[in-house]
């Protein structure tokens, strides 16, 4: 598939050094609710808002488009959704706990109790938060790692250590997609679905919560991590045959009308003005590749973990606007401490920008100095400015210039030794650092050796 509505130009570098002082921002009388929905696996070309000649029908989000602003160069964490996840909720780099795979039903959480997120910061900020769909970061049941895969625990049974550990205040959803049936409400399995109505049933939740927020009053987050277009793909009775773009077509169109849903409900409350959406993937398509970027999920070329980014906040955000600024899922904790004016503590989000400036459009450079990426089998990538430094997990070495080949075809690290021993230099900073934040220097829980696969420490 031809991806056609993707300019070079969008990589354009600021002419601005990175860490300038932004413009500062005034701070809103009331603090902001705050909703972020997470699709599962939506690759960069397949919201008409990215791609002109998308052959998918997302009303929802060309909405949002026209409304927010759109980012073109907005980055996961990781081109595989475990890791994303960890990185989007903790501000932190997914290899400094050596996670590149994903996580399976029995798997135990890999977010330290005592490690903040951006649940338990809102919370400790007067907001009430709420977590709903794919969790997918681990939590500990019954009989743990020496379960059955294939077993999943009956209604009734409850885990310990899950989101109402990490942060929320309500939880109700799914540990991944391979038991995507198996709805967990709280910390208890609580009942068990069709694949194809979990999501209409989410949908449901998350506009319940808005109106419970709507009558109690104060400030909420919801963190929506929705089902699709990850498989299983179930599309409910009711979509089946409504994109014109067959079964995937149709469980994309699914997700975009809960996105919708929810909009619905903060305009039915009078709520949207006073409210951040952000709508986002948590890596690149599985198996489909949106040219000019190549490659897909999993992978470290740009098809792994460039995806569609979008943000409104009406009177806050100009409608229509588009930000070409590098930003990665990891900046949201740095940019709600903005929002609220607080400070985050040293052993926090270490590798988390705020980008608010971008948001107001006082932004007077990038947020970021440098991003890293990282795919599911161990490859790493440091991006500065046009340059991307890939280190293979085999050890090679690859540098490309996105300003001038988006589509990562001319390897040009053997004629840019200078690049590739800078940006090598900087990577090398930011492992040692333990963050690539400015502030104290942090321990990694592992070891992290570029060309090598970091392996997580024995429980």
């Amino acid at each position: 598939m031809r991806f056609a509505g993707l300019a070079l130009a969008l990589l354009a570098v600021p002419s601005v050094a990175w860490g300038q002082p932004p413009v500062p921002a005034e701070k809103p009388k009331d603090k902001p609710n705050i909703v972020f929905v997470l699709f599962d696996d939506m690759g960069y070309g397949e919201p008409p808002c990215f791609r002109a000649k998308s052959e998918f029908k997302m009303p929802a989000l060309d909405r949002l488009a026209k409304e927010g602003m759109r980012f073109t160069d907005a980055h996961t964490p990781s081109a595989v959704c475990t890791p994303t996840r960890y990185g989007l909720l903790t501000g932190r780099y997914p290899m400094r706990i050596g996670q590149y795979g994903v996580l399976k039903t029995y798997s135990p959480p890999i977010i330290d109790k005592e490690r903040l997120t951006v649940g338990s910061f809102l919370k400790e900020h007067g907001y009430h938060t709420a977590a709903i769909g794919k969790w997918h970061l681990g939590m500990n049941w019954p009989g743990g790692a020496k379960a059955n895969e294939k077993d999943n625990p009956p209604v009734g049974t409850a885990a310990a250590d899950g989101p109402t550990t990490r942060g929320f205040d309500y939880f109700c959803g799914y540990t991944h997609s391979g038991n995507l049936g198996m709805v967990v409400e709280q910390d208890k399995v609580a009942v068990n679905l069709e694949p194809s109505a979990v999501q209409p049933h989410l949908a449901k939740k998350a506009v319940g919560y808005i109106d419970e927020r709507a009558k109690a009053g104060g400030p909420f987050f919801l963190y929506l991590p929705i089902c699709t277009p990850h498989s299983p793909i179930v599309p409910a009775k009711e979509f089946q045959g409504k994109s014109g773009a067959k079964e995937y077509g149709d469980w994309l169109y699914e997700g975009d009308w809960v996105t919708g849903q929810v909009l619905d409900a903060l305009e039915k409350h009078k709520l949207a003005d006073n409210t951040l959406v952000i709508v986002t993937s948590d890596n690149g398509a599985a198996k489909r590749v949106y040219e000019p970027l190549r490659d897909c999920k999993t992978s470290i070329y740009e098809g792994g973990h460039r995806v569609p980014f979008i943000a409104r906040w009406p009177g806050k955000i100009k409608a229509g606007a588009v930000c070409d600024d590098t930003i990665c899922h990891t900046d949201l904790l740095a940019t709600c401490a903005d929002l609220l004016g607080a400070k985050l503590p040293a052993n926090a989000a270490e590798d988390s920008f705020s980008i608010l400036p971008d948001l107001l459009g006082t932004a007077k450079g990038p947020a970021r100095e440098a991003t890293v990426h990282q795919s599911h089998t161990g490859d790493l990538a440091i991006r500065q400015g046009p340059w991307k430094l890939i280190f293979l997990k085999t050890g090679g070495k690859e540098l490309y210039n996105l300003k001038d080949d988006l589509s990562e075809t001319r390897d040009l690290a053997k004629t840019n030794a200078d690049e590739v021993e800078r940006l090598t230099k900087l990577m090398q900073q930011y492992i040692a650092n333990g963050r690539s934040t400015p502030g104290a220097a942090q321990k990694n829980a592992v070891e992290i050796k570029l060309g090598v696969p970091a392996k997580k420490p024995k429980p």
